[in-house]
């Protein structure tokens, strides 16, 4: 999904809660229907405290009983529950495992819904293999005919609105959504409805189509039952929601005001709303004083309050005329500081381009004339058909080209960043893939100088980047390693996962490494070129620019830890693909 929210948004609740059926119709109903013994209904009142290890220990003994009295019924109902266990254990696969045995043993056709629905959950939220969790809801919901409830409709369709969403089928999930919805809303269930309002709010806002979000936004907190403090929140979310729909409509005003109000929720308690009127009829009452004294005083003295009212009226015009001369300043100040910052700015871009030039023009010609002596070097080695020879200086041509090509398209990158031209696609990557695509295509040069390369990024972290941009930071950072790495050096690439927030990638070499003071250079914010250390190897500087302009437009940090003579280290961190909950 797109990372255009700004606060956390509301997704589906998979509450199995509902109204009373006449025949077993929520979770919670169909397991209760089943109840046969104590012992079942206390290992399923342990898992619905969270008591595991005890619910375990009677789910052992229940499994044992069902295999001696060969009763079906007990066997697929503790293999339910033992699923539960697992998924709250968070193991995922544990539970897919034994709910997939469950089905193997032809349950009931209520079980079977919610064995399917649970599995589409945990596909979804543990797992995160979008392809199964489709699957799993769509066998659920062909178990769904006239006879079913509403609730378990309405779960359902809920749960594939969130599935679409996620993956970013928009059409669908507004489809799903709104059934749930409309039974939702025929049967008075407020809080479901609210959510449902909330997630049509979510899915608009993805597509960009603020207006509605805020209507639907809206709907929902009209929807909530305000004195409901099971819902608080999920009406806080929707308050942080409002506020990043109006900030996007750049009404800051009501953005500012929705924000404080999910504030508020957010430290609240139980009986806020009581502490609320209590206070208000304070103040109530409190005005009502006031205005008594205020009406007392001015049928006393009529004249003095006249009097008092012309001083006050005329200090507002004052007031009001030195405010405006202060604003108008204060605007003339930031104007001024504008242009100055632009004039600023610009010089600073003239002196980028002026050094620019000066050192592309340099490195251009001393890699044309690298070319033309080896041309020279090798038109005298086919004359003497000297195929060793030949050889070196072919991969000699090949690595003088290939620097000016990385050259020129570095160049190209950078006035593309620079004019606002480059396109950026930001969505989820598995890491691993991208490394081994750019690491792919520097096996000759690696090869050629004997380096021991490794790639050890992990195959399981997904982050979001732009991939094109993320190939061009890579593509540089590689050739920058290998580079000052020399012969028979050693390069490693790998990732680090120190936090839910970013994942750490990184290039580490044993080569000519940099003084302190290069490094920190090199980690300023600017848009002057840096100055190279190593004057006797070609590049420009611009490779190092453009990897920090791109991973800033990719959310990323760039961090370097080196020794001069020892290595280098570049870390990269890039925003990692957070599991929804």
């Amino acid at each position: 999904m797109s990372a255009k929210f700004i606060f956390p948004l509301l997704l589906v609740c998979f509450s199995f809660v509902s109204t009373s059926q006449n025949s077993p119709c929520t979770k919670e109903e169909v397991i209760n229907a089943f109840v046969k013994s104590d012992k079942f209904k206390q290992a399923y009142n342990y898992l619905s405290k969270n008591s595991l290890d005890e619910s375990y220990k009677l789910i052992k003994e229940l499994k044992q009983e069902s295999q001696k009295t060969l009763d079906k019924d007990l066997e697929v109902f503790t293999l339910f529950i033992e699923g539960e266990l697992h998924r709250k254990n968070k193991a995922f696969r544990k539970s897919i495992e034994t709910f997939q045995l469950l089905l193997s043993k032809e349950p009931p056709r209520n079980l079977t819904f919610y064995t399917y629905l649970a599995m589409g959950n945990i596909y979804m939220s543990g797992l995160r293999d979008f392809g199964k969790v489709n699957l799993n809801y769509k066998n659920a919901e062909e178990l769904l005919d006239g006879s079913s409830c509403e609730e378990k409709k309405a779960l359902l369709y809920s749960a594939l609105g969130n599935s679409y969403l996620l993956n970013e089928n928009y059409k669908e999930a507004e489809a799903y959504y709104k059934k749930g919805l409309k039974i939702y809303v025929n049967t008075s269930n407020f809080n479901e409805a609210a959510t449902n309002y909330s997630n049509l709010g979510n899915l608009y806002f993805e597509k960009y189509e603020d207006r509605k979000a805020r209507e639907y936004f809206l709907k929902a907190l009209n929807t909530f039952q305000k004195k409901d403090s099971t819902n608080i929140n999920a009406r806080q979310r929707v308050n942080y929601n409002l506020s990043a729909v109006y900030e996007a409509l750049k009404d800051y005003e009501k953005s500012l005001k929705y924000l404080n109000q999910a504030n508020v929720l957010r430290d609240s308690i139980w009986n806020s709303d009581r502490v609320w009127e209590i206070a208000e009829l304070e103040k109530k009452i409190e005005v009502e004083k006031r205005e008594k004294r205020v009406s007392i005083l001015e049928a006393e003295n009529k004249v003095k309050s006249a009097q008092r009212n012309g001083v006050i009226i005329s200090a507002l015009i004052l007031l009001a005329l030195l405010g405006v001369s202060v604003y108008y300043y204060r605007e003339k100040v930031k104007t001024n500081k504008i242009i100055s910052d632009q004039n600023e700015e610009l010089d600073q871009l003239n002196a980028t381009k002026d050094k620019l030039f000066s050192i592309v023009s340099h490195d251009l010609r001393s890699s044309v004339n690298a070319l033309k002596t080896s041309n020279k070097g090798l038109i005298n080695s086919l004359k003497t058909k000297n195929i060793e020879e030949l050889d070196v200086q072919l991969n000699s041509n090949s690595a003088i080209v290939n620097g000016a090509y990385n050259l020129l398209d570095n160049l190209l990158n950078w006035a593309l960043l620079q004019t606002k031209q480059s396109y950026f696609n930001i969505e989820p990557h598995r890491l691993f893939h991208l490394v081994e695509h750019v690491a792919y295509n520097y096996q000759a040069l690696i090869f050629e100088k004997n380096l021991d390369f490794k790639n050890d990024v992990s195959k399981k972290e997904k982050i979001q980047v732009d991939q094109e941009s993320f190939k061009i930071v890579l593509r540089n950072l590689m050739d920058n390693a290998i580079k000052f790495t020399k012969e028979n050096g050693k390069i490693s690439i790998y990732s680090q996962s120190e936090n839910d927030e970013y994942i750490n990638l990184i290039i580490e070499d044993n080569g000519l490494g940099m003084s302190e003071q290069t490094r920190l250079e090199l980690l300023k914010e600017t848009t002057l070129l840096s100055k190279k250390e190593n004057e006797d190897i070609i590049g420009t500087g611009l490779g190092m620019q453009l990897c920090k302009s791109m991973i800033k437009k990719n959310k990323g940090i760039f961090n370097i830890e080196s020794e001069l003579g020892k290595g280098t280290k570049i870390i990269v961190s890039f925003p990692k693909v957070i599991a929804d909950g």
